[in-house]
């Protein structure tokens, strides 16, 4: 992957075989697009050699339904469908871009660039002129949840995080401990929410056990892994 701006949407639309259609008036053309996301792999499961990985679909589908069981504390103030929304949606511009990671050599100012042209791309382009206002706020829902400066962004960005680490327990214990996905694991250092802090605390106590179980331990995330990860991620919260 270039990590320069040499990128560009429409270019890469273009390479597709047929080729991305615009301005036609109907959302068929959008609807073909995401059917890649249901049979791209998540590109960190690839890198690390687990045998038939979920697809970003599955990623985003689990988070929407993490956010429909919501506790009181965050349903009672948070509007649950738009973060339902932005789980659903947060991840549409890798249909076009792929799913970058924090491991490959594309920095996240570039990820960003990609994938805000893209989604204006999708709106504005590829959904131009579909009747109501899905193309709108595709976009609007999008750009909050890369904001990450609403309660709702917030949480939902939460639940992309606890999605990655229920994945990466779940992948340790279908491979008996024969892989050490310990570097997904500290991303729950990450999560902002206390919410979303305690369900995480228990999934690390699940695995905490069951690497006991198998009478070994996870290794230590090293320095420069979380360097890389507090530049994708930002500082681990201290709330």
């Amino acid at each position: 992957m270039s990590t320069t701006e040499s990128w560009q949407v429409e270019e890469v639309a273009s390479q597709f075989s047929p080729p991305i259609q615009t301005d036609t008036g109907n959302p068929i053309q959008f609807f073909h697009l995401l059917s890649l996301l249901k049979s791209k792999p998540r590109t960190g499961w690839v890198r690390n050699g687990i045998p038939s990985p979920e697809s970003i679909a599955d990623h985003m589908y689990r988070m929407s339904m993490l956010a429909l069981f919501a506790p009181p504390s965050l349903s009672s103030r948070l509007d649950i469908v738009k973060v339902t929304k932005m789980c659903l949606f947060h991840d549409v511009a890798e249909s076009i871009v792929g799913d970058i990671t924090p491991m490959d050599p594309v920095p996240k100012s570039e990820k960003n660039r990609r994938e805000v042209t893209t989604i204006d791309f999708l709106a504005k382009r590829v959904l131009a002129g579909v009747p109501g206002h899905g193309a709108a706020e595709l976009e609007a829902i999008w750009n909050e949840f890369e904001a990450g400066e609403t309660e709702e962004a917030k949480f939902a960005q939460d639940l992309d995080k606890l999605e990655l680490l229920l994945q990466a327990v779940e992948y340790e214990r279908l491979m008996n401990g024969e892989k050490d996905l310990s570097s997904f694991i500290s991303v729950a250092a990450k999560i902002q929410l206390v919410e979303v802090k305690a369900w995480a605390e228990v999934a690390i106590k699940e695995r905490n056990v069951m690497w006991e179980g198998w009478g070994k331990k996870p290794a230590v995330v090293g320095e420069e892994m979380r360097k890389q990860l507090d530049d994708y991620y930002g500082k681990a919260s201290s709330n």
